[in-house]
């Protein structure tokens, strides 16, 4: 494949990814459940900083080939008429001969990338899926029990006093680590 084909299609697969990452933001924000929206939230952050870091990766890439193209070009038209053709060209010309495989290393890096964004769609619609079942699943449950509204309410208020002790426990650790840490230095 030949460099501006190469660019080209490099650019076409960027632009995929780059759908499939704003479609992923979409998606995430519709899960229920507070923890996973969160999971998938940083999922989809960190894809989306990997398809723009590739994107800046790229455009580099491109700027120094053309540049290192047009310096050739003046390089062997200067050393042209000063001696002919001398090593010098030819190692530059080598060098740029090995600019197609960093642009395929590229394009393989957009397909992981887009790979990566494939997979974690279909992991989201199936962790969906489920969340859906196991909800049903639990409402039917507590349907059968007969398990009140005042029940539920004490089973979350619970839920929520834990939570802040939990945290209070830990902000406690904390302190007492950096009050033996002081103590000690």
């Amino acid at each position: 494949m030949e460099p501006p084909e190469l660019s080209n299609s490099i650019k076409k697969d960027r632009s995929q990814l780059q759908g499939l990452c704003v479609e992923m933001d979409r998606i995430w924000r519709s899960v229920a459940v507070k923890s996973h929206r969160d999971l998938w939230r940083r999922k989809v952050e960190q894809v989306a900083e990997e398809s723009e870091l590739l994107k800046e990766s790229l455009d580099r890439y491109f700027l120094r080939h053309q540049k290192r193209t047009v310096e050739a070009k003046e390089r062997a038209e200067l050393l042209g008429r000063v001696n002919g053709e001398s090593d010098h060209v030819l190692r530059i010309f080598d060098e740029e001969a090995q600019a197609p495989q960093s642009a395929r290393n590229s394009a393989r890096m957009m397909d992981e990338a887009y790979s990566t964004g494939v997979a974690i769609l279909s992991n989201f619609s199936a962790q969906r899926e489920r969340m859906k079942s196991a909800q049903c699943k639990t409402l039917d449950i507590l349907n059968t029990v007969g398990l009140s509204n005042s029940v539920l309410r004490l089973t979350e208020k619970r839920n929520r006093v834990d939570t802040r002790i939990k945290y209070a426990c830990m902000i406690l650790t904390v302190v007492v680590v950096i009050m033996f840490w002081r103590w000690t230095h």
